[in-house]
């Protein structure tokens, strides 16, 4: 009994945690899983036969042949139509003639039709013309009148004519529809030219970076990093605001400058804009990704290569792509992900290409279709799972593991250090065009047309443009959407950095059974796109578990929940690391000295888990500031976020308030990064500079 008393608030930590995880991570991602095979509409004509026949037996035989005649004579001629067309199908019987065409005409074609059908087939056409009619026309006068007979269930089946089930459905609309084939095979093209061109230039960076071809590396590391905490389609509304119809460059200089092109006609706008916009939009990630795995590789390896007659070619295909491809396969299925799933690039700069992504947001948003919305959303994960599994077959029997060494002596020649310094420099150029044109387009009174300034784009009032300004968006005026996006991101910050830390805590020190499945789900998030988490907070939480007053719809509580797990991966993962480093006989003597575990975590591990606990924080508050992909799907009329602001304001040609919006979102993401900052370099400063205890003069202890 004294066992299970001690050891009661770990396991009810540990169930908590569990609980949570649970909640708002697995059950929504399970939620968008089982809406994807829910089918729901017309009840197939087969299916409804049965259901009115069954319905008409239930009717005295007497009352039912007079009650079959009276509905056939009041028919009109639109039923009549309508009915025959029916039973035709029920018979089996093509239907030949043009169904758009005016009753008149089609119910002489299907006479006509009717007349050629050979006798047995055209008896059964006949035969199903009575109940086709009643079917399409009678049901809910004949559901009312049996009603009794057929129970609740039975009753609203046959009056409402619809039809629930499982099925594939959904899922095979994409084989089946022109319109969502294309957009898949849109979907699958940029994922492939995405990674083909941001990889390729992740890779030169990173390499340039790490064998010092690159002059100040740890300078133009920060600034290629930049667009990490860019918000949403900064870089597509800045690519429009350079490049587009009325871009800076292609219309003020190249059109209206130097005559040299028609800015209507040569602009970004289209396939080659979005794989630019993605290329520089998810370029940091794989950059991050190349980074951390060129600079483990020893360089005694390249030195050793070198010794043996390999020249710098050789040296490089031969040792440092090898020695990459774990890199390089992460870096692959992360960039793949991230175009499959991006609605924001396509939906700014190619409103002509449909890919995948932004159907579903217009399945949600305009049609409310979610089961459709949660199938596509299960297809966005198929190919990255296949290209997963397919990279991880590859060369799995090889070993790419090596201990981490200096850097190479070896000299990189010099076309390669230049052709490395000029990508980077032009990537360094461009991240610094995006955020410049952002910050001109903030104080520019109509980008394009008039070029005076304003501060107008950051106040309430906004700016009188006349025509422009009026799209979709420009009521969201001011930087009010920003206070509050900072307000519920701030609400998010300090309790998901703390729960990451628990989560972390309980796996590594508490390690309850099932440990491995709490890591797993706490990693989830980061596994699956956003959208997917977005749409499963939908279905999930609008009547959880069959209660409506439980409903989280449209309150901030939602989008707090959503923000604060939906990014909990990144300090679970520092603060589990932190932890494994960490001596565990320092808990131990805590808890030998009566410290409860409350009392250990709060005053042992979580001030040792400091910097932990701030990255944790800070991420969960950056991200919350700039994420667009699930939130967009939780906004209501009285809590919006402004990064949903400013992709309405990219998307309806309102690039003033955008950019305004978008350098308050980034200076709020700078502001935080520089507290983390001062806060981390104040508690060492305050640890080198505290006096150490004199040592204990042990000549005046008593033998």
């Amino acid at each position: 009994m004294r066992l299970s008393v001690r050891h009661l608030p770990a396991l009810l930590l540990s169930g908590g945690v569990a609980l949570l995880l649970a909640l708002f991570i697995a059950y929504p991602i399970g939620a968008v899983l089982v809406e994807s095979f829910v089918i729901s509409g017309p009840t197939p004509l087969a299916r409804l036969k049965a259901t009115s026949q069954h319905a008409l037996d239930a009717v005295p035989a007497g009352e039912r042949e007079v009650l079959t005649q009276r509905w056939a004579r009041s028919a009109t001629e639109a039923e009549t139509v309508e009915a025959t067309a029916a039973a035709f199908a029920l018979a089996g019987v093509p239907v030949l003639w043009d169904r758009k065409a005016a009753y008149s005409d089609q119910r002489a074609a299907m006479q006509a039709a009717l007349r050629d059908l050979p006798a047995a087939r055209r008896h059964a056409v006949e035969d199903n013309l009575a109940i086709a009619h009643i079917m399409l026309h009678k049901r809910t006068a004949l559901a009312f009148k049996v009603r009794e007979a057929l129970g609740p269930e039975a009753f609203d089946a046959l009056r409402n004519g619809t039809d629930e089930r499982w099925g594939l459905d959904h899922y095979l609309k994409v084989f089946e529809e022109p319109y969502l084939r294309g957009a898949a095979l849109n979907s699958l093209s940029l994922a492939a030219l995405s990674v083909l061109f941001t990889v390729t230039l992740a890779f030169a960076l990173a390499y340039g970076l790490n064998t010092g071809a690159v002059p100040w590396p740890s300078a133009t590391r920060a600034v290629l990093l930049m667009p990490l905490v860019a918000p949403p389609v900064l870089v597509a509304t800045a690519t429009i605001m350079l490049f587009g119809r009325r871009g800076l460059v292609t219309h003020a200089l190249l059109d209206q400058g130097l005559g040299l092109i028609d800015a209507d006609q040569t602009n970004l706008y289209g396939l080659f804009g979005i794989v630019l916009a993605q290329t520089l939009s998810f370029m940091p990630a794989a950059l991050i990704v190349f980074d951390n795995g060129l600079r483990k590789q020893d360089g005694r390896l390249f030195e050793a290569a070198a010794g043996l007659g390999a020249g710098p070619l050789r040296g490089f295909f031969q040792v440092t792509l090898p020695m990459a491809w774990p890199a390089i396969k992460r870096a692959v299925v992360l960039v793949f992900i991230l175009s499959l799933t991006d609605f924001g690039n396509p939906m700014v700069l190619g409103r002509d290409t449909p890919v995948l992504a932004g159907v579903v947001y217009d399945e949600i948003t305009a049609y409310r279709n979610t089961p459709l919305a949660a199938a596509l959303c299960m297809w966005l994960i198929i190919p990255s799972l296949l290209l997963y599994l397919a990279l991880e077959a590859f060369g799995r029997r090889k070993s790419y593991t090596a201990a981490a060494g200096p850097r190479s002596e070896l000299p990189v020649p010099a076309m390669v250090r230049a052709g490395l310094t000029l990508t980077a420099g032009t990537m360094a150029a461009l991240v610094f065009a995006v955020y410049g044109t952002m910050a001109l387009g903030a104080v520019t009174r109509v980008w394009g047309t008039d070029w005076s300034l304003t501060l107008g784009y950051f106040t309430g009032a906004g700016v009188d443009v006349g025509l422009a300004g009026s799209g979709y968006g420009s009521s969201e005026r001011g930087l009010d959407l920003v206070w509050d996006s900072v307000r519920l991101a701030g609400v998010a910050a300090p309790i998901g950095g703390l729960f990451a830390v628990v989560i972390a805590y309980v796996v590594e020190r508490l390690r309850p059974p099932g440990a491995n499945l709490i890591m797993f789900l706490a990693l989830v998030p980061a596994i699956l796109p956003g959208i997917i988490f977005g749409i499963g907070y939908i279905v999930a939480f609008n009547v959880p578990f069959g209660f409506p007053e439980l409903s989280l719809t449209g309150t901030s509580a939602i989008l707090v929940i959503n923000i604060l797990f939906s990014n909990l991966f990144v300090g679970v993962l520092a603060a589990r690391a932190a932890l494994q480093r960490l001596d565990r006989s320092v808990d131990e003597a805590a808890e030998s000295l009566g410290a409860g575990m409350l009392s250990r975590f709060f005053r042992v591990t979580l001030p040792m888990l400091r910097p932990a606990l701030l990255l944790g924080m800070l991420y969960v508050f950056i991200d919350g500031l700039t994420t667009l992909s699930s939130v967009i799907f939780l906004v209501s009329g009285n809590h919006k976020l402004a990064s949903v602001a400013i992709f309405n304001h990219a998307t309806s040609g309102d690039y003033g308030y955008a950019a305004a919006k978008s350098l308050a979102l980034l200076g709020f993401a700078l502001i935080a990064m520089g507290l983390v900052w001062l806060v981390e370099n104040r508690k060492l400063d305050i640890r080198r500079t505290r006096p150490r205890a004199p040592a204990a003069d042990l000549s005046t202890v008593a033998p």
